[in-house]
């Protein structure tokens, strides 16, 4: 087979991908899962996870326990307590969770990269003017949540949260034939801004959950609400916790992404790079000394 013919069947794959994923009615498709993955019947949730385990990698070895009684309490699943070690490093943020390095490095002022040189900005993204001039030259890192991953999100360092955003969206795939194609995705999706301050150093790190199709909803164990698309526009819920380093923060329903906000004078560590695949409470970046 020659190359053009290769090419050609690979972007074929794309589309069909792009067009089963993307050019569905996707609140209808996300509303419709919600309740199927949320059945409480044992042999139905076995069934579909053997299903599950066909397309995917899905690696149950690590989880609390191999019997759910839905779908949804494998994909929101805790794991053992020893399986996710934190690096106690006092200089060292570690990642919020299991994830694909999409994009990461430094801000080019307000710019920033999606997929591949396709840019947005963080003003579309974060909304708060003060996060803008914040991260303005800063650095940033996009983690990617597959669908079989730990989708559970972590305090990258003793922390404490006095306010959400929740911006309201669409439900896009987060994939990265959707990265390529659809400009400024992140910021057409639903989201929650999450400003950490770090202590007690008092540095601002800022984490931003992106939901995706079929999984329209972020819950926070600080907020008694479910961040779903119910909600409209932009809405700011005040709150007072506070995290130790590693200690659980919320979940996703299923997978997306998590964008992780860095002011200046904070650095990557020199295993994040794009492709790299790190998980919850390994090193991401340095923390000036």
């Amino acid at each position: 087979m020659t190359m053009r013919a290769v090419a050609g069947k690979t972007l074929l794959r794309e589309d069909i991908s792009f067009l089963l994923s993307n050019r569905i009615p996707r609140q209808l498709a996300n509303r419709f899962f919600g309740w199927f993955s949320q059945i409480e019947a044992p042999l139905l949730a076995r069934a579909s996870i053997a299903i599950w385990r066909i397309f995917a990698d899905l690696d149950l070895s690590e989880a609390q326990t191999q019997r759910f009684t839905s779908l949804h309490a494998c994909f929101t699943r805790e794991l053992k307590s020893d399986a996710r070690p934190v690096d106690l490093d006092p200089h060292i943020l570690t990642s919020p969770c299991d994830g694909i390095v999409g994009a990461c490095g430094r801000i080019d002022g307000n710019e920033l990269i999606q997929a591949k040189g396709s840019p947005y900005t963080l003003q579309d993204l974060l909304i708060d003017p003060q996060l803008v001039q914040l991260y303005r030259d800063g650095q940033y890192v996009t983690l990617r949540l597959t669908p079989s991953m730990y989708h559970r999100f972590h305090a990258p360092y003793d922390c404490t949260v006095d306010k959400v955003t929740y911006i309201s969206g669409d439900t896009w795939n987060v994939n990265p034939i959707a990265l390529n194609r659809i400009a400024k995705l992140f910021c057409k999706n639903e989201r929650a801004v999450i400003p950490t301050m770090l202590c007690p150093s008092g540095i601002v790190i800022t984490l931003v959950p992106v939901a995706a199709i079929l999984v329209a909803s972020i819950r926070l164990h600080f907020l008694d609400v479910l961040l779903n698309m119910r909600y409209r526009g932009e809405a700011e819920i005040l709150c007072r916790a506070s995290f130790s380093k590693g200690q659980e923060m919320g979940w996703f329903q299923h997978g997306s992404t998590i964008i992780v906000f860095a002011p200046q004078g904070v650095a990557l560590c020199e295993s994040v790079e794009m492709g790299a695949v790190i998980r919850m409470g390994r090193p991401l970046m340095r923390l000036p000394s």
